[in-house]
């Protein structure tokens, strides 16, 4: 008996009754083996990142399983219902951002969360799905390029829940939410004379936001930016020492556990907003690249699944969906190599956090919905 042969017909045998077990819970096999490496990644960096913390990689690897769940249950959802729910899903995150500025929990001056007692949660995440998904669903059986009615019905849908999330203050997930609705504008093909516009409005928008709607924090935060040694023990401290650590990494890093930016605490927020220049540091540019790469194959093939996918609703939607979280990486990786303010944005799957991730992990169960295979015949 060839035993070789005998072994390669087995593993055939077993990729096949994988590749059919992800066709039937309509997920793509690439894509949920690139997030399982990115959540594995993470893992391994937040362990060191959180000086050996046992409690708070459980806790890691709970959230994870948690959005792993809620991505294959919302990959059952058909996409017509989807988009059934989309315009309800906008309503009611849209009322509980109101809630929040009457009845929200005050924590370190911010005033972000609802307490029902049970379940204490951010209604801005929801927000992050709710508003592409709305705004997709506004625009799928209108004719496109959108025309300048629709420009501004959109446009007022996704600025009023950014306002009031930039309000609670939390600049980081509003400029996502902002960032997530206005990626279903572009690929609806909005025409050259309304970008001109667009950009010819930022300027006296930034003016206004910069006098009346952004805190002195967050001021002091963009004049860090552009001059971080101004106020190198203060404001400026979170760029320098990050700085200091991937400057530190060379190119092959000073070894796993072995960064003394993060293990001796210089780095501030290193399991959080800062966790990528602890991998510069420890995995030095090897492992910054690495990490990167993996994020590119997560929006590269996010990406071909929304241009393949069937509909108007479910391109606009998933499209977005994918560039939202291209967002989530390049915000988080620039401020964190002092090339954009610091305004909170987590690295996604890898930085500590719960809520964020599983808002994430739910964004690719329904992009998975939108694109999967045969949906038409299936579902």
């Amino acid at each position: 008996m060839n035993y070789e042969t005998l072994d390669t017909s087995r593993t055939q045998r077993t990729l096949t009754g994988t590749a059919q077990l992800l066709l039937a819970l309509h997920l793509d096999g690439p894509l949920f083996v690139a997030l399982c490496l990115v959540g594995g990644v993470g893992s391994i960096v937040l362990f060191s990142a959180s000086g050996r913390s046992l409690p708070m990689l459980e806790a890691h690897l709970l959230r994870f399983a948690l959005g792993l769940v809620a991505m294959i249950m919302l990959a059952q959802i058909p996409p017509r219902l989807i988009r059934t729910i989309a315009p309800w899903a906008y309503v009611i995150g849209l009322l509980l951002l109101f809630a929040v500025m009457f009845l929200g929990d005050i924590t370190m001056g911010a005033q972000r969360w609802l307490d029902l007692g049970v379940v204490r949660f951010q209604p801005s995440e929801i927000m992050k799905l709710a508003v592409p998904l709305a705004c997709a669903w506004w625009l799928h059986e209108r004719p496109l390029p959108p025309s300048l009615t629709s420009l501004a019905i959109v446009g007022a849908g996704i600025g009023l829940p950014t306002l009031l999330i930039a309000e609670q203050p939390d600049l980081g997930t509003a400029l996502l939410v902002a960032a997530a609705g206005g990626m279903v504008v572009l690929m609806a093909g909005l025409q050259l004379r309304y970008i001109l516009s667009v950009v010819g409005l930022l300027i006296p928008v930034a003016y206004g936001a910069w006098r009346f709607l952004l805190h002195d924090y967050q001021r002091q935060r963009i004049l860090t930016f552009l001059d971080p040694q101004s106020d190198p023990l203060g404001s400026g401290y979170h760029i320098i020492q990050s700085q200091i650590a991937i400057g530190s990494g060379g190119v092959f890093g000073k070894g796993y556990l072995n960064g003394s930016q993060a293990q001796l605490e210089f780095l501030p927020e290193r399991s959080t907003d800062f966790i990528f220049a602890v991998v510069g540091e420890e995995w030095g540019l090897i492992g910054l690249t690495t990490v990167i790469l993996l994020f590119m194959f997560v929006i590269g093939r996010s990406l071909y699944l929304a241009a393949t996918a069937q509909d108007t609703f479910a391109r606009l939607a998933s499209g977005s969906l994918a560039l939202t979280f291209c967002v989530y990486v390049f915000v988080n990786t620039g401020m964190v190599t002092g090339l954009m303010p610091v305004v909170g944005v987590p690295l996604p799957f890898i930085s500590y956090g719960g809520t964020a991730m599983v808002t994430l992990m739910a964004g690719f169960g329904i992009l998975m919905s939108l694109c999967a295979k045969k949906k038409l015949v299936s579902r």
